[in-house]
């Protein structure tokens, strides 16, 4: 049956995602001379002010104001007028360090299993369809370029008015197959200088942003609706106090599957929240990419200090050749889920996070990230023929292949 679906996307200068950049900036500092350090970084901002709080354990000084205001300036937040500004914002730090009974679970001389335990309970999600060239869901990946896109024409000055704060909102058709079809609605809403008048911005978002992005999917009957308020001049911060973690949709799959809750931005990959979540994404886009489903999610849960997860779960929606038990099966013997497994297979010890903070952590090819190479195709679908008994076919560009 016919339907639609909606996903956002925000961009780097959105208060929200300004905290996650910061966040992020911590962890990579740590990261970069201190592998071994573990991160929580939390972070707030607001008018004229910026608070970043959490625990740390490392072995080296991390200038934490500094790296906050660097971030806030390379973001575009770098002149007073636009109501937030680097060399003016009061940058406040209250860090701790990480709790030693949490130590006791992650640290593998301190664990009673001599492994590398989770940092903490919960369940995550990964999400893989073959919708788009990168297997996400087309709402979500057009919303990411919308977003991305503003971020562009703003920085090369082409639209020279704009400021950092943006949203953008996708809503798909999709056909009684399931597949998608046309836009139906799409939403831009741009931060701008005072002096820009909305019918040019209307004008230039359209032609510059969302003709180039969206262009072969638009029809005559596609609404578009760009600074619906008529104005939008205070953003960012002084507009909407920002948090780090309260993206998380726009983070994944943008409201397509399911969700554990579990925020990414400044927490080291010895939170299972961010590493597993990232794991699950690399199983399912494995799947889908080996051409056993159409859409698979995956989930895996864990307890604290606790290696190997307590329960793994594949849904191919009715879209799998097999069943999804089989399916379940094959990843369990193909990919290991223990947190130092998944971190030493993704490499995820590296200060790559920054620049995830922003436009998804999920899809993103274009930064070449682990999660989303998928060299394990021949074993997935090898495991899959040892338990059904029957030989595999993954069909590629260049052929078939039988495994």
């Amino acid at each position: 049956m016919s339907h639609l679906f909606t996903s956002e996307s925000v961009t780097s200068g959105h208060p929200d995602k300004v905290c996650d950049q910061i966040s992020d900036a911590v962890l990579d500092y740590a990261l970069s001379k201190d592998p071994t350090s573990h991160v929580a970084c939390e972070c707030l901002a607001t008018t004229g002010l910026v608070v970043v709080a959490g625990e740390i354990k490392t072995s080296i000084y991390i200038p934490i104001a500094e790296i906050a205001r660097n971030t806030i300036a390379e973001i575009g937040y770098d002149d007073a007028t636009f109501g937030f500004d680097h060399k003016a914002c009061a940058v406040m730090v209250s860090v701790g360090e990480q709790s030693a009974d949490i130590q006791l679970g992650v640290d593998c001389d301190k664990n009673k299993e001599k492994e590398q335990g989770a940092g903490d309970q919960g369940l995550m999600f990964g999400y893989a369809c073959d919708e788009t060239p990168e297997l996400m869901p087309l709402p979500i990946s057009l919303a990411h370029q919308l977003t991305k896109r503003l971020e562009e024409v703003r920085k090369a000055k082409l639209i020279p008015y704009l400021r950092p704060d943006g949203k953008s909102q996708v809503t798909v058709q999709y056909g009684d197959n399931g597949r998608p079809e046309r836009l139906q609605c799409v939403v831009i809403s741009t931060q701008h200088a005072e002096s820009a008048t909305h019918e040019q911005i209307v004008k230039d978002v359209t032609e510059h942003v969302i003709k180039p992005v969206c262009g072969k999917y638009l029809d005559q009957d596609t609404v578009l609706h760009i600074n619906p308020t008529g104005r939008f001049v205070v953003g960012g911060p002084p507009g909407d106090c920002g948090l780090t973690g309260r993206k998380i949709i726009v983070d994944t799959y943008g409201g397509y599957g399911r969700h554990g809750g579990g925020a990414f931005s400044g927490k080291d990959p010895s939170k299972v929240d961010r590493s597993a979540a990232y794991a699950a994404r690399w199983v399912a886009k494995h799947i889908v990419k080996a051409g056993l489903a159409r859409k698979c999610e995956v989930q895996v849960a864990y307890a604290i200090g606790v290696a190997r997860p307590v329960s793994v779960r594949v849904e191919s929606f009715g879209t799998g050749t097999y069943d999804d038990r089989v399916l379940e099966k094959a990843v369990e013997k193909v990919f290991d889920l223990r947190p130092a497994s998944i971190i030493r297979d993704l490499d995820l010890l590296k200060p790559i996070y920054r620049k995830l903070a922003a436009y998804g952590h999920m899809g993103r090819e274009d930064l070449k990230v682990k999660w989303e190479d998928t060299p394990r195709i021949t074993d997935l679908l090898r495991a899959v023929s040892e338990a059904t008994g029957k030989p595999q076919v993954h069909t590629t560009k260049a052929g078939v292949t039988a495994h």
